[in-house]
């Protein structure tokens, strides 16, 4: 049976450490980028006897705030449960979690539906020493506010799975919920897959150690395909955990998967139940006052603008280009072709003297080297059919180089179409065409398109400053003859 006749259900389970100025149950510092092992610590995340959690409530705030923008149903009343299982790297011997009553429930992001997002306690971080063989445990991490996000089963692809996380991600982010950075173990993804000949969900399996999109991505193909093979061959498809080998490109098994009851969940009774709507620190009118405008949304507007799909998620992903954007058109109103213009010129053109100049091809995050308002200054001109588009190109680079303001500049290196006569038009054009011979006979022979390539050879020698319909009709004339 070829592979598309399966039905693949997957799901996910993210884990996003918050952003807040202290642990979700005691003081400890909250800091994600402390470099010394074990110095964000106190009696109450180390677990020792007779200390009492209490409740972060800027953490709790963070979920609910996530849980509005999903549009999901927010709790009244919730509570923290213990969750009960032995690794070194949980002191207590027991995590901190919530099971039946979750902050969030329902909700949706870029067509995926949710089951629930609650609240809990991150774990320490194991250290393994290759060389010694020893682990080490470093307990700055432990008792970090943690949010998990569960979906329901209803992702087919790894393209899919893929979309949602990035999505999550770039919410997280927006709201300032969580940095959410994968390779530091911020953000922690875990997909849930089976495959089918019918209808039935199939046997689940859970992969984790994902830790950057395309490793995640990699790994639910290579599920799906290893999953369908073990069918195929006629053998069964084992409920269990297994890892991700990034060298060998495959999964790998880990353990026998557990089942809620083997947790023994239980309410903890050291902390207090929350009935939020008598909390005014939680209203939702005030929480949804506290949204920004949601990545959707602004990819929206740039879409609503005139600007390329694809442009626009660019500049929602790197906040940094999309707020140089908004900046450079802040003074053009909605209709205005310099929109698109100016969005053409920075998604290409500044991007890419960015990258070269960087030397990276990856998300652009080093600073803008072109004011938004000696930009807006090029465009203007462009729009103002003053320059070409050649010029235009040539002076965002003058611009950055020189530092100085375009119009000056195309002033002083005679950019401007008009300050181009109609002598120096012809002069280049026979200088193009006594240079270019066999383009010469292409064109004389019947391949007429060729004299784009000429008209450019001319833009080049004028340095952008010509008129390409002036160009054109000259080298007509001049070849006819």
């Amino acid at each position: 049976m070829a592979a598309e006749e399966y039905k693949v259900t997957i799901g996910m389970e993210v884990h996003a450490e918050l952003r807040t100025q202290t642990k979700m149950f005691c003081s400890s510092k909250n800091d994600p980028d402390e470099t010394h092992a074990n110095v964000n610590i106190c009696p109450v995340c180390l677990a020792h006897p007779g200390t009492l959690p209490v409740i972060n409530y800027a953490a709790v705030r963070h979920v609910l705030r996530v849980g509005l923008a999903l549009g999901a149903k927010l709790a009244d009343y919730t509570e923290f449960d213990r969750k009960n299982y032995f690794y070194p790297d949980l002191p207590k011997g027991y995590q901190i979690s919530q099971y039946e009553f979750p902050l969030v429930s329902g909700g949706e992001l870029n067509g995926v539906a949710i089951t629930r997002i609650h609240l809990e306690e991150d774990t320490a971080s194991s250290i393994h020493d290759e060389v010694t063989g020893a682990t080490l445990i470093d307990y700055n991490r432990s008792g970090v506010p943690l949010m998990e996000l569960v979906t329901e089963p209803v992702i087919s692809s790894a393209a899919q799975a893929g979309a949602f996380t990035r999505e999550l991600q770039l919410l997280l982010r927006y709201l300032g919920a969580s940095d959410a950075n994968m390779e530091k173990g911020e953000m922690r993804v875990e997909a849930n897959i089976s495959v089918s000949k019918t209808s039935t969900f199939g046997t689940k399996v859970e992969v984790k150690n994902l830790n950057s999109f395309k490793a995640m991505e990699r790994a639910v193909a290579y599920e799906i395909e290893r999953q369908i093979g073990v069918i195929e061959g006629g053998g069964q498809v084992i409920q269990e955990t297994r890892g991700w080998d990034d060298n060998k490109q495959s999964t790998f098994a880990q353990r026998i998967k557990e089942g809620s009851a083997d947790y023994r969940y239980f309410p903890d009774p050291d902390l207090p139940s929350l009935k939020l709507s008598e909390m005014p620190e939680f209203d939702l009118d005030t929480l949804k006052a506290t949204l920004p405008e949601l990545p959707w949304q602004r990819r929206q507007r740039y879409i609503n603008l005139g600007v390329k799909p694809d442009d626009a998620d660019s500049y929602v992903r790197t906040a940094k280009l999309g707020d140089f954007f908004e900046e450079v058109i802040a003074a053009y109103s909605q209709g205005d072709a310099r929109i698109v213009l100016a969005s053409n010129y920075i998604a290409n053109d500044l991007v890419k003297i960015i990258r070269e100049s960087e030397n990276r091809d990856s998300e652009l995050q080093c600073e803008i080297p072109i004011s938004a308002r000696n930009f807006s200054k090029i465009i203007d001109m462009l729009g103002g059919g003053k320059i070409s588009s050649r010029s235009a190109k040539d002076l965002i680079q003058f611009s950055i180089d020189e530092k100085r303001d375009p119009e000056e500049i195309a002033q002083e290196k005679n950019l401007f179409k008009a300050g181009v006569s109609d002598e120096q038009i012809e002069a280049v054009v026979r200088e193009v065409i006594a240079n270019n011979p066999s383009a010469v006979v292409e064109y004389q022979s019947g391949k007429v398109a060729i004299i784009e390539y000429l008209v450019g050879q001319c833009m080049k020698s004028l340095r952008g400053a010509g008129d390409t319909e002036s160009l054109r009709a000259v080298l007509k004339s001049l070849l006819s003859t």
